[in-house]
């Protein structure tokens, strides 16, 4: 877990330290809609290069079974016929749903994944939106509650024929912890993985805490804060990474968008989460930015393991309880 006096985690040494007969490893790909990247330590070059292969094959394996665009996807038929009737699901998956459906249940529908019914509709790379016509329309179709999972019959059905899924808040997250896994399974005892947003550090690195930096949401390529972690996952949600601006209202249109209004979220700029799991870190994350600062806070305060930083639309850094605010940098 994050270290709770970040000035001192940052220059103490960790007791432990690595063999001086092993090597770092790294892989970096494009997978998931963006850059995947590994790095471990091992003793064995070629059980460290499978080892790579491996977290790259996983999230691979991921991406085709929850990608919302692969028509051979297991999600994109879920979209395509769940309306009609329950669809048999696999456990996979089925975990997946349950897990966003309880953040959707405590944050009362800021974590939605049916916010697809209108966020399929946006376009960042075209700079295209819904007008407030088609989102109105579909408005309706964004509610949690329309969703049923039979977690007993293994099915999953949509209550409107406009519903539509989308497990992007959820989905990199998950791969963290899958891949983490696969390297524990293989001995590796320090690594971080990451895509994305989502990272997940295993062990520590050189006898010292990885030191894991979450960006200024406003200035590109600069590090707001540095976080020295051990055994954490953490999560970020920016609204700096798929958008554009609208030339009429002069707005930044992005990705995270209010299940409520079916617009973009306004208020924050980032919201880092740091967890156990990126199961939990990587829709808490979303979660708290739909929540915005002072809600969100309330949110992260309750949750046991949890932690949280938030930067909102004016700079300033919002940090929960269990964490001590380190030395900054937002010029």
């Amino acid at each position: 877990m994050l270290l709770r006096c970040l000035y001192i985690a940052v220059v103490g040494l960790m007791s432990c330290s690595l063999p001086v007969w092993g090597e770092w490893y790294s892989d970096t790909q494009d997978i998931m809609g963006t850059e995947v990247s590994a790095t471990l330590w091992h003793e064995n070059p070629v059980k460290a290069k499978a080892a790579l292969v491996a977290v790259m094959s996983e999230m691979r394996r991921i991406d085709k079974m929850l990608s919302p665009y692969i028509s051979g996807s297991e999600l994109y038929r879920i979209n395509e016929t769940a309306a009609k009737a329950p669809v048999s699901i696999s456990r996979e998956l089925e975990a997946l749903i349950d897990k966003s459906l309880y953040y959707s249940q405590i944050s009362d529908g800021a974590f939605d994944i049916s916010f697809a019914s209108v966020g399929r509709y946006y376009d960042y790379r075209r700079k295209f939106q819904p007008d407030s016509k088609q989102r109105q329309a579909l408005l309706n179709a964004i509610d949690y509650r329309l969703i049923t999972l039979d977690k007993t019959h293994h099915t999953l059905f949509f209550a409107k024929p406009q519903l539509r899924i989308d497990l992007g808040g959820i989905a990199k997250g998950y791969a963290v912890d899958r891949a983490i896994s696969l390297l524990r399974k293989q001995g590796v005892k320090h690594a971080s993985v990451s895509a994305g947003g989502d990272s997940r550090v295993l062990g520590d690195k050189n006898g010292r805490p990885w030191l894991i930096g979450i960006k200024n949401p406003r200035a590109k390529d600069q590090v707001a804060v540095v976080l020295p972690l051990t055994d954490t996952a953490v999560s970020t949600s920016g609204d700096y990474e798929r958008y554009f601006i609208d030339q009429e209202t002069g707005q930044r249109v992005h990705h995270i968008i209010n299940p409520g209004t079916g617009l973009s979220v306004s208020g924050v700029t980032s919201v880092s989460i740091l967890g156990a799991m990126g199961f939990d870190t990587d829709p808490l994350s979303t979660t708290v930015f739909v929540l915005g600062v002072e809600k969100g806070l309330q949110l992260i305060n309750r949750l046991k393991g949890i932690d949280g930083i938030i930067i909102d639309s004016k700079g300033k850094m919002h940090y929960s309880e269990g964490l001590m605010p380190p030395r900054q940098n937002m010029e």
